[in-house]
């Protein structure tokens, strides 16, 4: 300790960038942990069964036909966006070749799409998904409109975590015998899986807690699509997910104590979704 104080001391200028990295990492937990703790105490003591009826309506305003839609939306999108995302990244890094000016049109595009406002993405949604296709307002529409929204971040995070695998493994495999596409999805893609799960939590994040974009594409009706309606219930039903219904009882000024225990739920659900995608990267990762 003594060695590492001497050391800072005859460097100031580490002295202060250790500083800055500690007092950052401190602003960042504290304000992580006042803001956990502020939702908690303004939300919790509003959680009551009325808010998990099934049927809503402006006596009760639950939140579950909103935490069944944010449930089948999240999935919907994931299914769409991550073997899209995935498969894009191992084109590019392990089939595409070096200076491939595709490749290069690619990762421009995916990082202009992620700088893109969430409403231009539901204006585009609504003009395409809705009129256009003429899908409506209903659950496929906004989970095509957040998957297009994702889909460059589960590509980029995918190609970085298929770039940090060792090319020894590669090497190695077809040493063994192996050919391209077996040592790809063998593996390459199982030692990079960690990365690539990565991003489809992030990317989950996002679609949990996206409100404009939903709101030109899913809309704001609190019902769950009715499956004796079979397609036409994904197709025709408008539906809202738990940050639209957090955003519409807020901005109705008449439920603000359901909106914090709305937020409450909202929570809970991504740090449950965080919790399992971290046991599975682990389990995984441990097979490899």
């Amino acid at each position: 300790m003594k060695v590492k104080l001497k050391t800072y001391l005859h460097h100031p200028g580490s002295l202060v960038v250790l500083l800055l990295t500690i007092l950052s990492a401190v602003i960042t937990v504290l304000a992580l942990g006042s803001l956990i703790v502020y939702i908690l105490v303004k939300g919790v003591p509003h959680l009551t069964p009325e808010l998990f009826a099934w049927t809503y309506n402006s006596d009760n305003v639950s939140m579950l036909p909103a935490l069944i839609n944010t449930l089948l939306l999240t999935i919907l999108a994931i299914v769409v966006a991550g073997p899209l995302g995935i498969f894009a990244a191992i084109y590019m890094v392990e089939y595409a070749k070096k200076g491939n000016k595709i490749v290069g049109l690619v990762r421009v595009t995916a990082e202009t799409l992620s700088g893109i406002p969430s409403i231009v993405y539901g204006l585009f949604g609504m003009l395409f998904f809705c009129t256009a296709l003429h899908m409506g307002y209903s659950l496929i529409s906004g989970a095509l409109t957040v998957a297009i929204m994702v889909l460059p971040t589960i590509m980029r995070t995918s190609e970085e975590a298929l770039l940090a695998v060792p090319k020894s493994y590669r090497e190695g495999s077809f040493g063994l015998g192996a050919g391209k596409l077996r040592t790809v999805f063998r593996t390459v893609l199982p030692s990079a899986v960690p990365g690539i799960l990565s991003g489809v939590i992030l990317s989950i994040g996002r679609i949990v807690g996206e409100t404009a974009a939903l709101i030109f594409t899913a809309g704001t009706v609190a019902a769950v699509p009715k499956v004796t309606a079979g397609i036409k219930g994904f197709f025709g039903s408008s539906v809202r997910t738990l940050s639209v219904h957090m955003y519409n009882l807020s901005k109705e000024g008449l439920h603000t104590d359901q909106a914090f225990a709305t937020a409450v739920v909202l929570l809970v659900f991504v740090i449950v979704i965080n919790f399992i995608s971290n046991i599975l990267a682990n389990k995984l990762k441990s097979k490899v």
